[in-house]
């Protein structure tokens, strides 16, 4: 009798032990989207909130402090969101934090060849109107190559773009640069420079395939520090800087003309700030 009282009392008990270990697996909280990394550790907005803040993508770019709609610090824009100020078509772009510096990043780690990002279409309406269609058809030929769009540039034809970046992470690449003559078939231009490469580079990409312009290299922009890059645009003239100092001029078939935005390459993890377009 005691040996099957002690057999029942030991059932019991482990029964409650695994009742209490599948409730609280049950009922743990989800694991944090890999987006919160980039908040700051005392960040303490929840994931229903998120949600909430990227569910805001269809309202209206936000309009800076100083009221110039070419020029964005992000710093009007809603950590773990996604940007409001420019708009992704390629890769995984939102919102994060360096320290207490509000800037927009671009997480490669999610690359999955370059899948379009969500919305695109009706995004690509807002950018090229009925010629959206076109512009989607192109867009997956580039899918190595993660790229958001300016919101509020239309078009650029002379004049300079200058944006800060820093390399976070990237084991294939760490590209970081500023996309031009965007056409509405999904042509363009961008001028990168690369901390793991140490060169600055003019890429054109056309009907799908990508070519070099030109290539400058012992250009050291070391990951895990600011560094500036500026193209300027006269004609057909485009010239490239890096921390000030020009490394690249070259002239192109034609004129530039078209939309302008950010440009990054594969499993890039990328820091952008102050991206401002002054128009000439």
């Amino acid at each position: 009798m005691r040996r099957k009282t002690t057999f029942i009392t030991c059932t019991v008990l482990a029964l409650s032990i695994l009742s209490i270990y599948v409730y609280k697996n049950s009922h743990s909280p989800a694991s944090s989207p890999a987006e919160l990394e980039y908040l700051p550790p005392s960040y303490t907005k929840t994931i229903s909130l998120v949600s909430v803040a990227m569910a805001a993508d269809t309202e209206k770019p936000v309009t800076k402090a100083n009221k110039d709609p070419n020029f964005y610090d992000f710093s009007g824009e809603i950590v773990g969101s996604h940007p409001q100020t420019f708009t992704p078509a390629v890769g995984n772009w939102i919102i994060g934090s360096d320290t207490d510096n509000t800037v927009l990043v671009v997480d490669g780690r999610k690359w999955k060849r370059g899948i379009a990002s969500a919305g695109l279409a009706d995004k690509a309406k807002a950018l090229y109107g009925e010629r959206y269609a076109e512009f989607l058809d192109n867009v997956t030929a580039y899918a190595y190559y993660p790229f958001a769009v300016a919101a509020n540039v239309d078009n650029f034809e002379n004049g300079e773009i200058a944006v800060r970046f820093k390399g976070v992470a990237g084991r294939i690449d760490q590209g970081a640069g500023i996309l031009f003559d965007l056409k509405p078939n999904g042509d363009y231009y961008a001028i990168r420079a690369n901390p793991l490469e140490n060169n600055l580079v003019l890429w054109r990409y056309k009907h799908g395939k990508r070519s070099s312009v030109s290539w400058v290299r012992n250009v050291k922009t070391p990951s895990h520090k600011w560094h500036t890059l500026k193209l300027t645009v006269d004609g057909n003239l485009i010239k490239g800087f890096v921390n000030g100092k020009q490394y690249l001029a070259h002239r192109l078939p034609d004129s530039v003309s078209g939309r302008v935005g950010l440009w990054t390459k594969a499993d890039s993890v990328i820091y952008f700030d102050d991206y401002r377009v002054t128009v000439r």
